[in-house]
């Protein structure tokens, strides 16, 4: 039988896996009483561990939140993926969160065993992060809206549109999607009567604690895809159809996934690129590594007519550079 300190540890362990216990399920867990599990989740409380019960047949055990932070068990898995997890927040893609990521680090490291603070060091030695370079969201927008997911509470937000429009929007939020550079929301547009996906970085919400909904089928099994489906049907201004000689297979390793290739036979692809920047159209064909013909649009034929020159002075004529572009007039 475990001793009383090592039980409480126990205890606490059991209670973080699961949400709800019963006392006859601890004393089981634990080869105890249930009135010895009631006293150790009295010197829980004193501890500062906010355990919550309830009387009768359906009661048990969980645990709250309280007014401060208790000490959290984490075994040796747990702590490694919050270490690793805490220094790629510190890199960016949520505004405000570094310098907390990195100041939770040093108190996690501070506490860490040598051979867990080493595992930690050797993955942060020999990884290297590519630093993001989209818009960042306020890390108190994620929780609002998480919370709101977890609670069913309606939404209401400001949102500003890819043509710069505002607008108020009501909504029933399910998931937060996190997709390449871009934080999703997926919600239930309760004034256009459909499923809408919304980029955070341009939505603020209006108020909290509004009113619960009953949850509804979601719009497809796997949101991560859905999402996806969505950006790349999202109005952009400019559109792009480049055709690539190089197999589409190899192609789709190369450009992000929101750049759509079809195959045109073993050996050329066609690539549809969508963006409000021809600079990032370009951006995209310079990931090609093949030889291309852009057929539209227009301005992106200008830019890569412009970048073509700059590039071929900086490398020099006689290195051969050329670009071939539909509708060139070189």
């Amino acid at each position: 039988m475990l001793n009383t300190s090592a039980r409480l540890l126990r205890v606490l362990t059991l209670l973080e896996t699961r949400r709800d216990w019963s006392g006859a399920q601890l004393a089981e867990r634990l080869e105890v009483s249930t009135r010895t599990v009631r006293s150790d989740v009295t010197r829980l409380r004193a501890l500062g561990y906010p355990v919550d019960a309830a009387p009768g047949v359906a009661g048990g055990y969980r645990l709250g939140s309280g007014a401060a932070l208790p000490p959290l068990l984490l075994d040796d898995e747990e702590a490694v993926a919050v270490a690793v997890a805490l220094r790629s927040s510190a890199g960016g893609g949520v505004s405000g969160i570094e310098e907390t990521s990195v100041r939770a680090l040093v108190k996690l490291e501070q506490v860490f065993p040598s051979r867990l603070r080493r595992r930690v060091n050797a993955l942060h030695a020999y990884t290297v992060a590519v630093p993001t370079s989209g818009p960042t969201v306020d890390a108190q927008v994620l929780a609002v809206i998480a919370a709101a997911c977890r609670d069913n509470e309606v939404l209401g937000i400001d949102y500003r549109k890819h043509d710069g429009t505002e607008t108020t929007r009501s909504v029933e939020p399910y998931r937060l999607v996190h997709l390449g550079r871009r934080w999703y929301l997926v919600a239930w547009d309760r004034d256009r009567h459909g499923w809408r996906t919304f980029r955070v970085d341009r939505l603020i919400p209006r108020h909290q604690s509004g009113p619960h909904f009953t949850p509804r089928e979601p719009p497809a099994e796997d949101i991560a895809a859905y999402v996806t489906r969505s950006v790349r049907s999202m109005p952009m201004k400019y559109e792009a159809r480049v055709t690539v000689q190089a197999p589409a297979a190899t192609i789709a390793e190369r450009v992000p996934r929101e750049v759509v290739v079809e195959p045109l036979d073993d050996n050329t692809c066609l690539v549809h690129a969508r963006s409000n920047s021809v600079d990032m159209l370009a951006v995209y064909l310079g990931l090609l590594d093949a030889d291309f013909t852009v057929s539209k649009p227009p301005e992106l034929v200008a830019q890569l007519e412009k970048l073509a020159s700059r590039f071929a002075a900086a490398a020099k004529p006689a290195n051969g550079f050329a670009i071939k572009v539909a509708g060139s007039r070189r």
